[in-house]
């Protein structure tokens, strides 16, 4: 039954938040969609935040779940890269969103994440850090991906964080109207570019280049 409850206002919650967005949304708000009094909201969730981070955790999964059934083409590295990198990038353009919840929490939560030791390391055990871990969880097909096509450790993470630096700034700009282009196409394009560049740094190793001869990064606008 609790279960039940908490996710009914869940549901609440997440209606609200499409309607109005993160800043418009208040407990009283949700409790009245859910039919709870907002006393009886604290039964469950302790604070506002505490159901942003409910709703991003079950987004993530999603998320994951999403490129998960992504295809995998067998001996074809580079096409499995598209694919699943296509299938994260769909997620979060048709849930837009959620990319502003996960960007407010991780901002907002940041400072508890803060360990109180001289060397300010995040702790690991906290709710930053595995909201964070599973963000990137969906990233390490694409990873796994460049590995197989030949990247060394350090290369593949480099193009994976680049790639997800550019999808998430197309995404970003895609309300904006900067583009010109449907945001879907340019992030196509950049993974194109991204297998271009990927084959030549393999072929550069492979002809005696070194692991730091990485390719420049063409525009994402060209």
């Amino acid at each position: 039954m609790i279960d039940t409850r908490r996710a009914l206002v869940l549901d609440a919650a997440r209606t609200a938040f499409a309607d109005v967005g993160m800043e418009g949304i208040n407990i009283r708000d949700i409790a009245r969609r859910a039919g709870y009094t907002p006393g009886a909201i604290y039964s469950y969730f302790d604070s506002k935040e505490a159901i942003f981070e409910a709703l991003l955790a079950e987004s993530l999964e999603r998320l994951n779940a999403s490129v998960a059934k992504a295809r995998v083409v067998k001996n074809k590295p580079d096409k499995t890269l598209l694919t699943k990198s296509l299938a994260w990038f769909g997620f979060c353009a048709n849930n837009p969103r959620d990319l502003d919840l996960a960007f407010h929490l991780l901002q907002r939560m940041r400072p508890r994440a803060l360990a109180n030791g001289p060397d300010n390391s995040p702790d690991p055990q906290s709710e930053i850090m595995r909201i964070h871990g599973r963000l990137l969880d969906a990233l390490l097909p694409g990873t796994a991906a460049l590995l197989e096509m030949g990247l060394s450790p350090v290369q593949a993470t480099r193009e994976s964080t680049a790639l997800f630096a550019h999808g998430v700034g197309l995404l970003l700009l895609q309300p904006t109207g900067l583009l010109g282009q449907p945001a879907q196409a340019l992030f196509k394009q950049y993974l194109e570019q991204l297998l271009a560049r990927c084959n030549g740094a393999v072929d550069g190793l492979q002809t005696g280049g070194t692991e730091s001869d990485s390719p420049a990064q063409v525009s994402l606008f060209e």
